[in-house]
């Protein structure tokens, strides 16, 4: 087997190191110490999120959405394959070496989608984006740290709080989509997103694309009334 080579280290605003390996054509971004956040060969998660809240805007003129965390980009790609020509996707990556690492070291992953007009790359908080907004999005997907349950960023929780999703309301359109990834389900969560004025629907989906693999949970939320 193919040893994993070291290729570039980043600092995450918190403090915490992340390192970007590669084995073969597989990429794996990992925190200090080992724990895996992410793997090239395992985006079917991420990219149901993009899918699933995409059906939900059909026929929505020029959508507006927001994407939480850039990762290797299996969302943003999944978004762009069903999004409408006019469409509009704004993606905000925390870290400013993720970006970079898109276009150098996982050029092979993320192909041309950074260049795809429809796309813009903003660097920064994706919880100020959303705070600073009214009415601003037809779709937010957030794919932020582990989900709801198992923060590895204490201000991640200001995202899943009430106050946060009460926040995201406020950015989403009439009719407008929340969607989020989290590695584990938690029924807590659902019936805070209900109890924020969404219509709530929960759903497992396999890690791999082959439907193997861990399970984790797709929340899409849409924001009900005026």
């Amino acid at each position: 087997m193919q040893p994993w080579i070291h290729l570039a280290t980043a600092t995450a605003p918190q403090g915490d190191t992340l390192r970007l390996l590669r084995r073969g054509d597989e990429f794996s971004i990992r925190l200090e110490g080992g724990n895996e956040l992410m793997n090239s060969r395992l985006g079917g998660s991420e990219e149901a999120l993009a899918t699933y809240a995409l059906e939900l805007l059909a026929g929505h003129a020029a959508p507006c959405v927001l994407i939480g965390g850039l990762g290797m980009g299996f969302t943003l790609r999944a978004a762009l394959s069903v999004a409408p020509p006019d469409a509009r996707l704004i993606v905000s990556e925390i870290v400013p070496d993720l970006i970079d690492w898109a276009s150098q070291h996982m050029a092979e992953v993320f192909g041309e989608c950074l260049a795809d007009p429809r796309v813009e790359i903003r660097t920064g908080d994706v919880g100020a984006e959303i705070s600073g907004a009214c009415g601003a999005f037809d779709a937010i997907l957030l794919d932020v740290d582990n989900g709801p349950d198992g923060l590895t960023r204490a201000d991640n929780d200001a995202l899943y709080g009430r106050a946060g999703l009460l926040s995201a309301r406020r950015a989403l359109t009439s009719g407008g989509v929340l969607a989020i990834w989290s590695a584990t389900h938690d029924p807590a969560f659902t019936k805070r997103l209900s109890e924020s004025g969404f219509g709530v629907n929960a759903r497992t989906v396999r890690a791999s694309r082959a439907k193997r693999g861990s399970r984790h949970t797709i929340w899409t939320a849409v924001r009900s009334g005026i």
